[in-house]
C-alpha cells in the first residue's frame, strides 16, 4: 500500500507547492495572522493522525488549572455541530468531538470550547479566561499563538517525509522552524544517547528551538465513569481490545508485555462504533473460553461510546479504560514546565 501511494507524489508536489505559497503569504502579512493579549499556547504536529497531542493537552492543563482561569479550545473534529460551543458536563463526543468530551469528562473544573474557527473562538473566550490551551492548531496560522509546542512521534521519524496524499504530513518539513518547543513523543523508555542524537539530526531543530523526549505512562486501568480497579493483566488473561485511534500499536505492545491473547478489535481514527460493532465485540466476548477475559479500550474510544444507541448493549460489557500520561526523559520536565511557566507568568495581565 505504502508503494502504491508513492504513485501520489505528483499530487504531493502540487498539495506541498499551494501549502509553501500559504503559509509564506501568513509569514509575509499578506494573510492576516490574529495575535491576542493573553498567553495562548498551541499544542500540534505536522503528519495526519496522533503524536500524542491530547496528552500533552492534558499535561499542560494539570500544569496551570490551580492557578490560572484555563480554557483548552479545539476544532471538535468528527462532532456533528458547528460553530462555539463550551462543553457541558453531558457533553457528548458527537456534541463537541472526542478529544474535548475526553478533557471536559477529566477536568470537569476547566472551560473546554470547540469552535472551527480559532479566532472566533478565543474571541468568546478571554473576556473570562487568562490562558488558552490550542488543542492541534499548528496549521491555524490565522492565529498567532504566543507558544508553539510542536511534537514528534519518535516511531514515525524514519519515515519518508512526504506531505499528502503520498505521506502523512500536513505541511513539509521546514513548518517545524515555527516552533518554539520541540518535543518527541512515545519514545522508548531505555531510550539511548545514540537514538537522541539521531532524533537531533532527524529533526534537526535551530539553536533557539529546545528539544525534549517523553515516552508514554500507562495508568491504572478504569471504568467507564473514571474510577480505578483493581486489575492485573497476566499470560492467563485474554484481552480484548477496542480501538479507533490513529496508532494503537504502543498499546497493543503495551498489553504485550503482560499476555499474547489479544484480539484487536482495530477501526480508523475518531470512529463511530455502530450497533453492528459492539454486537461483534459482544459475540466474541460471551463465546471466549478463558476463565480471565478483560474488554480494554481507550479514553478517546471510550469518549464514543458514550452514543445513546449503544448504551443499552455496553451495559451488558465489563469495559475497562486505559488512561495514558506523559513521562519526560533525561530529567527534561523540569526545564520544560520552567519554559511554559515563564511564558504564561510574562504576558498574564492576571497573575
Amino acid at each position: 500500500m505504502q508503494y502504491l501511494r508513492w504513485l501520489l507524489l505528483p499530487f504531493s508536489l502540487v498539495y506541498g507547492l499551494v501549502v509553501i505559497i500559504r503559509n509564506w503569504f501568513y509569514d509575509a502579512g499578506l494573510f492576516k495572522s490574529r495575535k491576542f493579549d493573553l498567553p495562548v499556547i498551541c499544542v500540534g504536529n505536522l503528519e495526519v493522525g496522533g503524536a500524542g497531542k491530547s496528552p500533552m493537552t492534558e499535561y499542560l492543563v494539570r500544569l496551570f488549572k490551580k492557578d490560572y482561569k484555563l480554557a483548552t479550545l479545539s476544532r471538535g473534529y468528527g462532532r456533528e455541530t458547528k460553530g462555539f460551543i463550551t462543553a457541558t458536563a453531558t457533553a457528548t463526543a458527537t456534541q463537541i468531538g472526542d478529544e474535548p468530551s475526553q478533557f471536559k469528562h477529566k477536568f470537569a473544573d476547566v472551560t473546554v470550547a470547540v469552535c472551527e474557527d480559532r479566532v472566533a473562538g478565543i474571541e468568546q473566550l478571554k473576556a473570562d479566561h487568562n490562558l488558552i490551551i490550542l488543542d492541534d492548531a499548528f496549521q491555524h496560522r490565522a492565529v498567532k499563538a504566543g507558544l508553539n509546542v510542536l511534537l514528534f512521534d519518535y516511531n514515525h521519524l524514519q519515515k519518508p517525509k512526504f506531505v499528502l496524499p503520498a505521506g502523512n504530513l500536513r505541511e513539509p518539513l521546514s513548518g517545524r522552524w515555527r516552533a518554539d518547543i520541540m518535543v518527541v513523543t512515545k519514545c522508548p523508555v531505555g531510550l539511548t544517547e545514540q537514538q537522541m542524537a539521531k532524533s537531533y539530526e532527524q529533526i534537526s531543530p535551530l539553536n533557539w528551538q529546545p528539544l525534549f523526549f517523553t515516552s508514554i505512562v500507562y495508568q491504572p486501568l478504569q471504568d467507564l465513569a473514571g474510577k480505578p480497579v483493581d486489575m492485573v493483566i497476566d499470560a492467563d488473561t485474554t484481552v480484548f481490545l477496542l480501538t479507533g485511534i490513529a496508532n494503537s500499536k504502543p498499546l497493543v505492545e503495551y498489553i504485550g508485555q503482560s499476555t499474547t491473547n489479544i484480539i484487536h478489535h482495530n477501526y480508523p481514527d475518531h470512529h463511530q462504533f455502530t450497533l453492528k460493532n459492539i454486537a461483534k465485540l459482544a459475540g466474541e466476548f460471551s463465546a471466549c473460553k478463558s476463565q480471565k477475559k478483560l474488554l480494554i479500550t481507550t479514553e478517546k474510544d471510550a469518549q464514543r461510546l458514550g452514543v445513546q444507541e449503544l448504551l443499552p448493549a455496553l451495559a451488558q460489557l465489563p469495559i475497562l479504560v486505559q488512561p495514558i500520561g506523559v513521562n519526560f526523559l533525561n530529567n527534561g520536565q523540569q526545564q520544560f514546565d520552567t519554559l511554559l511557566l515563564k511564558y504564561v507568568r510574562k504576558h498574564t495581565k492576571h497573575n
